[in-house]
């Protein structure tokens, strides 16, 4: 079984969606095993490289809400995170930018399977920690952590090596419909949209494997 699965490392329902999903495919039982791969789709790719803003602000603009609105979104997602064994920190002084180098990283990460870990390591940097997913050097260290050598992936950022493939992979997303992240694909067949269920996930899961078996006989 082969999952793909697009999200932004800024998207706070894309690491809950992750570990929802997660949770589902812990407990399911899919023939020969899942491979699981992390794909880049930027929320706002016209974003600036190399510039952040502050991130409550750009909710207030984007969407016309009150800062007193956006406190009380940002606590309520701190408590959907906590109910899925995630801890969210989001800081009135937290801030947001373009992610592209980010997922140049999860690529390279990728390539020397770490990719999850890369991920999950963004992730939980910028939710939990409030720490820089934007600024070069951060990234570097972050994805250090997670596994990859710090020279190559200075590397990878300096020569561009990952920038087309990121913006591909934006673009296979809308192509397949998608017109927000998470999105998950299932044996490119089976797709599920948004930070669903543990549920959800079980029963795509599950329809996946029905769907495979009667091919793997015919095999």
């Amino acid at each position: 079984m082969h999952i793909d699965i697009w999200s932004d490392v800024v998207c706070p329902w894309c690491y809950i969606g992750k570990r929802r999903f997660e949770t589902a495919l812990e407990s399911f039982d899919a023939p020969g095993g899942a491979t699981v791969v992390h794909r880049s789709f930027q929320l706002d790719p016209s974003r600036p490289l190399g510039q952040t803003h502050n991130r409550r602000q750009m909710l207030m603009t984007k969407y016309r809400l009150s800062a007193q609105q956006v406190e009380a979104m940002d606590a309520q997602m701190e408590q959907r995170a906590g109910a899925d064994g995630l801890e969210f920190h989001l800081r009135p002084e937290g801030i947001t930018g373009n992610t592209r180098l980010a997922h140049e990283l999860v690529h390279l990460g990728r390539a020397h399977g770490v990719g999850d870990a890369v991920m999950e390591r963004f992730f939980r940097a910028y939710f939990t920690e409030g720490r820089s997913v934007f600024d070069p050097e951060s990234l570097v260290t972050l994805a250090a952590e997670a596994g990859l050598d710090p020279a190559a992936s200075r590397q990878a950022l300096e020569e561009g090596t990952y920038t087309a493939a990121v913006a591909a992979e934006g673009e296979q997303a809308r192509h397949l419909g998608a017109n927000g992240v998470p999105f998950f694909v299932i044996d490119s067949r089976f797709g599920v949209s948004g930070a669903q269920s543990v549920e959800v996930f079980r029963d795509a899961l599950a329809r996946a494997a029905s769907a495979a078996a009667p091919e793997a006989r015919r095999a």
